[in-house]
C-alpha cells in the first residue's frame, strides 16, 4: 500500500493515476473531500493514514514555509512501520546565496530529518514545472519574477512519472534526483512559445518579489520566493541533468509539448 499526500494537486493527482494504471494499491491523502481525509496538523489523522501503509509519497506546500509537516508525517510513518518515504523537494535545496540564505530550508529541514530517520528514502528536487505559467498568466501575458534568468523547466507528467518509479522499485532508493526538462528557458523563452503554440501574442510582465506581499502572500513565503527568484535571476539555476531519462528510460518533454498538450487552459 502507497500512501499519497498531495494527492489533488500537480504532481500527486498524476502520481494517482499512474498508480492507478498499473493497479498498483494507493491512497489518496487530502484535507478536502476527496480522497483519504487527513491534514497534517492533526496528528490522529496521520496516524489512520499511515496504518497499513508500506512506502508514503511526502508532498507538502504549506502556506508558511516550514517542514513542520514533513517531520509530522516522518514521526507518523516511523511510529506505522512504513519502510520507505519518497521526498518532492525541490532544486537548488541547501544552496546558499551571497547574503547567507539557505534555498528552500524548510526542504533541506525535511530531507535531512528523512535520511537520518532510518527510513528508506529517494529525494526528488524538480526545476520549475512547465504549468507554473498557468499560474502566472494574466491579461494574456506572463508575469515575469526571474528576467533572463534561465531554468530547465520540467514537465510535471515527468515529475510524476519519475516519483512512481521511486516508489515502486527499491533501485532508487538512498538516491537524490534533479529533475529538468530538455532545454534551458527564461520566461520570456516560454512566451515566445506559447505564442506559436496558441497563434497569438504572448508577453511577459516583470514583477519584482516585492508584489508578492502586496497580494497577500505570508511574509516568510514571500521571503523564500524572494530568495528563490534572485537566485534564477543571477543564473543559479541554470541547469539540465540527464535524471529524468536514467528513471525513465526516455527523453524529457519539452516545454513545446506540454505547451501543445495543454493550449485548452489558456482559452
Amino acid at each position: 500500500m502507497i500512501l499519497i499526500t498531495g494527492a489533488t494537486g500537480t504532481i500527486g493527482r498524476e502520481v494517482v493515476r499512474l498508480l492507478a494504471d498499473r493497479d498498483v494499491p494507493f491512497r489518496a491523502m487530502s484535507r478536502g473531500s476527496t480522497g483519504f481525509r487527513a491534514d497534517f496538523d492533526d496528528p490522529t489523522s496521520l496516524r489512520r493514514a499511515v496504518d497499513g501503509v508500506d512506502t508514503a509519497f511526502l508532498l507538502t506546500a504549506p502556506a508558511t514555509a516550514t517542514s513542520r509537516h514533513d517531520l509530522a508525517l516522518l514521526d507518523a510513518a516511523k511510529a506505522a512501520g512504513v519502510a520507505k518515504v519518497v521526498k518532492l523537494s525541490a532544486i537548488g535545496t541547501g544552496e546558499t546565496t551571497p547574503d547567507g540564505r539557505v534555498i528552500g530550508a524548510w526542504h533541506l529541514a525535511g530531507e535531512r530529518a528523512l535520511q537520518a530517520s532510518g527510513l528508506a528514502w529517494t529525494v526528488l528536487r524538480p526545476s520549475s514545472f512547465a504549468s507554473n505559467v498557468l499560474r502566472f498568466a494574466q491579461d494574456g501575458g506572463l508575469a515575469n519574477l526571474t528576467g533572463d534568468g534561465k531554468q530547465g523547466v520540467v514537465d510535471p507528467r515527468d515529475v510524476a512519472a519519475v516519483a512512481v518509479e521511486a516508489l515502486t522499485d527499491t533501485v532508487h532508493n538512498g538516491r537524490i534526483y534533479t529533475l529538468t526538462g530538455p532545454d534551458l528557458l527564461s520566461v520570456p523563452e516560454q512566451a515566445a512559445q506559447l505564442s506559436r503554440v496558441l497563434g497569438r501574442p504572448v508577453d511577459t510582465v516583470e514583477v519584482s518579489p516585492e508584489h508578492l506581499l502586496g497580494s497577500g502572500m505570508d511574509e516568510e513565503a514571500a521571503a523564500e520566493v524572494a530568495a528563490g527568484t534572485a537566485w534564477v535571476r543571477d543564473g543559479h539555476n541554470a541547469i539540465v541533468t540527464d535524471d529524468v531519462e536514467r528513471v525513465l528510460g526516455r527523453p524529457p518533454t519539452g516545454f513545446t509539448t506540454w505547451a501543445r498538450d495543454h493550449a485548452a487552459l489558456f482559452g
